[in-house]
């Protein structure tokens, strides 16, 4: 019988690639750790985010590859996941691996809820997660994550953030009254978005999603201006007119120099939920469209459902992954794997760092 050993392991495993990257695993540094006992291999493989889109693929391919040595008796794998930090750190944040700005190109889409739901989603599947709340005219985070009301405390110089659902969240809806208009002009947006980024103790997080205003103002400026974003996500709607807005933020973020991850297609289709009827009330499918003709990803198409907009007027966007209808949770949670593996594609792109060594 053939001896199995960890350099002949490591060998295949050489041969098993990232089905995003195109790049073997070991390379990547993602093969943390090979046993071998008696026949069966043991392999600790660590993913590049919690979320990770591909990890029943990987394992299928791991465990085939494997598989093939001669005197293999059995596969035994363990996951782990751990969110790696785009090239560029900002000065100002950091303990930050990851900020991911998402925009609309017009208002009334669901760019906040999209912003609450991938939040939620990155939490749920184990990463640290911040959400600032950069709609300065319009914040509407505070009541999405049901901590409306709620007065920061300060430490020092710092301004601790509000918990919700294990996200730290930031909004200037935490500063105001409900009803309370913000009439400024630009450079008093900007001073509160630096505020927001240089005052408020974020801590360390894997990614930090901010909800920005929708159009293509003063707050995608600033931002891009003053730290290193991983990338921009644009919400719309499938009509028309909404795309008409999308395609003008897309190409915003190209000339402010921030990669874009991606569009999501939010309100995509309605199913009834008495005869199962799918109607697409805003048209459906413009948003991927859209998406191949400016050359980015799809994201993922989220439906319209009163589920959402239940749980998001509640406080309570948890729901959304426990409690709403099937096919709802599973359009989030793939828009949530599918932003993840963005991220993931566009950091390990520049992947550095020590190989795995066998004793």
């Amino acid at each position: 019988m053939s001896v199995v050993t960890k350099e002949r392991v490591l060998e295949q495993l050489r041969t098993v690639n990232d089905p995003e990257l195109h790049k073997d695993l070991v390379s990547l540094n993602m093969i943390k750790n090979v046993a071998v006992c008696d026949g069966t291999v043991s392999v600790h493989v660590e993913l590049t985010t919690p979320a990770c889109p591909m990890k029943d693929q990987i394992k299928r391919d791991v465990e085939t590859a494997v598989r093939r040595i001669p005197g293999v008796q059995a596969v035994e794998l363990e996951f782990s996941g751990q969110v790696r930090a785009g090239r560029e750190r900002s000065q100002q944040l950091p303990g930050v691996k990851n900020i991911v700005a998402v925009g609309a190109g017009k208002g009334g889409v669901g760019k906040s809820t999209a912003a609450v739901l991938l939040a939620i989603g990155l939490r749920r599947a184990g990463a640290s997660v911040g959400l600032l709340d950069a709609d300065v005219y319009g914040p509407s985070i505070p009541t999405l994550m049901g901590v409306e009301g709620t007065q920061p405390r300060v430490s020092g110089d710092k301004i601790l953030p509000i918990e919700a659902y294990g996200v730290k969240v930031m909004s200037i809806g935490f500063m105001v009254q409900r009803d309370q208009p913000l009439v400024w002009r630009g450079p008093m947006v900007h001073g509160t978005i630096k505020q927001f980024l240089e005052q408020v103790d974020w801590g360390d997080l894997d990614y930090l999603i901010i909800d920005l205003p929708p159009g293509t103002g003063d707050v995608a400026l600033t931002l891009a201006q003053s730290i290193p974003m991983t990338g921009s996500i644009v919400t719309c709607t499938p009509q028309d007119v909404a795309l008409i807005d999308a395609r003008r933020a897309v190409r915003m973020y190209e000339q402010l120099k921030v990669p874009s991850l991606g569009i999501i297609e939010n309100m995509s289709y309605y199913l009834c939920p008495k005869c199962g009827n799918r109607d697409e009330i805003f048209d459906h499918g413009g948003a991927d469209a859209a998406a191949r003709e400016l050359g980015v990803p799809f994201l993922g198409e989220i439906p319209l459902n009163a589920d959402i907009r239940r749980f998001g007027d509640a406080g309570a966007p948890e729901s959304v992954f426990t409690a709403s209808k099937d096919y709802v949770v599973r359009a989030v949670e793939q828009v949530v794997s599918t932003v993840a593996g963005q991220i993931s594609v566009r950091n390990l792109l520049h992947v550095s760092g020590p190989t795995l060594t066998v004793e």
